[in-house]
């Protein structure tokens, strides 16, 4: 399967690769990414001879979040975040996946390569949780996820505080993932790819089901809280203004 923006490439020896490339758009969460998204993990499901997923982006962008227009539709109360699931799909999926994070990971799609069950950031790139820089809480599992993955005063301090962050200084803050030069990481999630895949595939979804039970047992109550946060904070004219004068600066 191939679409115009999402890439679904067979990678050999159990692994498949899929490749967000909406460059129109720099892989913000416009309707071809969302669709296209939601499709390759879907394929997933029916095929068994698929091991381990390699979840990237192109050039020097993985994800970029909500586009203007969707967040504003949010903000006007049209749509809750939670009418698309996309930050669960790496945590359900039954596989491995690989968030191969070569570029830059911003708002809900940095949220969503932390659901795999490895990442691997760029020295190069931007991380950020950016949703309260527009003035609304965050969203998209945010709350849970970053704290479970980076530590909770990191975590406080991204998701509050919404600033911006090289890869490198995030490694300098001690985080627990890989970060690499980008030129290295799609090598690199490959080999590591490869020696998941030598596993048997009903060892490696068994070991991760048990690995991952609490996080997929947590999430719905922590994303029903987070919807709630947004009934009282993204609908402020305020929230509307950053929207229209802030997003993509």
């Amino acid at each position: 399967m191939s679409d115009s923006v999402v890439e679904f490439k067979d990678m050999g020896s159990g692994v498949i690769q899929i490749k967000m490339q909406d460059k129109v758009h720099k892989n913000t969460f416009s309707e071809e990414l969302v669709r296209g998204l939601i499709k390759a993990f879907e394929t997933i499901k029916t095929q068994t001879k698929y091991k381990v997923v390699i979840l990237t982006g192109y050039d020097s962008y993985f994800a970029s979040g909500g586009t203007q227009e969707s967040l504003l539709y949010l903000s006007e109360g049209k749509g809750k975040f939670t009418d698309t699931n996309l930050y669960s799909l790496a945590l359900d999926c039954s596989i491995p996946v690989i968030s191969a994070m070569q570029g830059h990971g911003i708002g809900g799609g940095f949220v969503m390569g932390l659901f795999a069950d490895f990442v691997i950031l760029s020295r190069e790139s931007i991380y950020t949780t950016n949703f309260m820089r527009y003035g609304f809480t965050p969203g998209m599992g945010a709350t849970y996820i970053l704290p479970q993955k980076l530590g909770i005063s990191l975590a406080e301090e991204m998701l509050i505080a919404a600033k911006t962050y090289r890869g490198e200084e995030l490694q300098k803050r001690g985080i627990s993932f890989p970060v690499l030069p980008r030129a290295e990481i799609s090598e690199y999630a490959l080999e590591l790819a490869k020696t998941l895949a030598e596993k048997p595939r009903i060892s490696l979804i068994t070991l991760k089901d048990h690995l991952v039970a609490s996080l997929r047992e947590g999430l719905p109550k922590i994303i029903d809280q987070e919807v709630a946060m947004h009934e009282k904070t993204f609908h402020q004219p305020e929230v509307k203004d950053r929207i229209e004068t802030l997003f993509g600066k």
